[in-house]
């Protein structure tokens, strides 16, 4: 028996990103133009961990993916896991890549690994991580601990539930945090680490259509009312508020949104990046305890970029009443 025939079967598929990014020579900057194939070329450790199929979904910068090229993406790894991938790595840009890995998360419904990763400097760029990262994604695809954890992320040898990771810097290599738990595990040495045992959940329905849309509106000192009060007619389907401290909003706010809450989802998340919103503390006009009392839901430790993706999907499938649910 040759040894490709006993090495497991992992997919990988591109989306594009950062880590497939080179200058093109004729505009001022990296672009995406690295196909899947030229990746994992400049990984060829991977040929003694696993047979390796490749595929290109996209080449894109992460702002401008969409929903129905992530659902395209997340139809294509559940083919290759029923075909018998033993997992699925995604790679793609790190500016949405704690939005991408949280909607699929919500929708992966296989035990096998799908596994995401990216780059913080092109390919071309001296110190480039992006081999180095689909290295490690690989590898924790591959560990039999990985198995029903849903969809996690691997940048920098660190391993990051979907549900918890941010990217917290702009620029720097060790850009994604968990906030609060810290991370899942890591990689030392090619072997695969976990702090703790992982969390299942049931999918999400896969969305058959468009996702009603979802505003989501930052809290700032002295902002006024005019966006929200146009929302309903508008044409959005629920609102999403990235609040001050543990939740809170000013008092004009707190009316409108109690107003707003009587037509559409309206869910109040913590803009600080770190802690969750609070349920029981504060009890002035636009804190929680009076947000509440209005119909609205309070994030929790969700942060509100992913309280906006579970709110769509949750309109898409006709299950918002499981919201309060998920945020807790």
């Amino acid at each position: 028996m040759s040894r490709s025939n006993v090495l497991p079967w992992v997919s990988v598929g591109s989306l594009g990103g950062t880590l497939s990014m080179q200058p093109d020579g004729e505009r001022q900057g990296v672009t995406p133009s690295l196909d899947c194939e030229a990746l994992l070329r400049s990984v060829p450790q991977l040929a003694d961990l696993a047979q390796v199929r490749a595929r290109t979904l996209c080449l894109q910068p992460s702002a401008s993916l969409d929903i129905p090229t992530l659902l395209e993406a997340l139809g294509w790894a559940q083919r290759e896991v029923e075909a018998g991938a033993r997992a699925v790595v995604l790679t793609q840009g790190t500016d949405t890549l704690e939005e991408t890995a949280y909607l699929l998360d919500l929708l992966w419904p296989c035990a096998a690994p799908l596994v995401m990763t990216g780059a913080m400097r092109s390919a071309r760029q001296p110190g480039a991580d992006g081999p180095g990262n689909l290295l490690a994604a690989v590898q924790v695809a591959l560990a039999e601990r990985s198995r029903g954890r849903g969809v996690q992320v691997v940048l920098d040898d660190t391993i990051h539930h979907a549900s918890q990771v941010r990217k917290t810097a702009s620029l720097a290599l060790a850009a994604f945090e968990s906030p609060g738990v810290g991370p899942e595990g890591v990689v030392v040495e090619g072997t695969v680490h976990y702090y703790r045992p992982g969390r299942a959940h049931a999918p999400l329905p896969v969305p058959t259509g468009p996702m009603p849309p979802v505003a989501l509106l930052e809290a700032c000192l002295g902002a006024d009312t005019d966006l929200l009060w146009a929302l309903p007619e508008l044409g959005y389907a629920g609102v999403v508020i990235a609040g001050f401290g543990a939740g809170h909003v000013s008092h004009a706010w707190a009316e409108a949104l109690g107003e707003l809450a009587a037509q559409m989802p309206v869910v109040v998340a913590t803009r600080t990046g770190n802690g969750p919103t609070a349920r029981s503390s504060y009890g002035f006009v636009g804190g929680e305890i009076d947000l509440q009392a209005r119909g609205v839901h309070m994030a929790g430790a969700l942060c509100p970029r992913k309280c906006r993706v579970l709110l769509g999907l949750l309109l898409a499938c006709g299950n918002v009443g499981l919201l309060e649910g998920w945020l807790r």
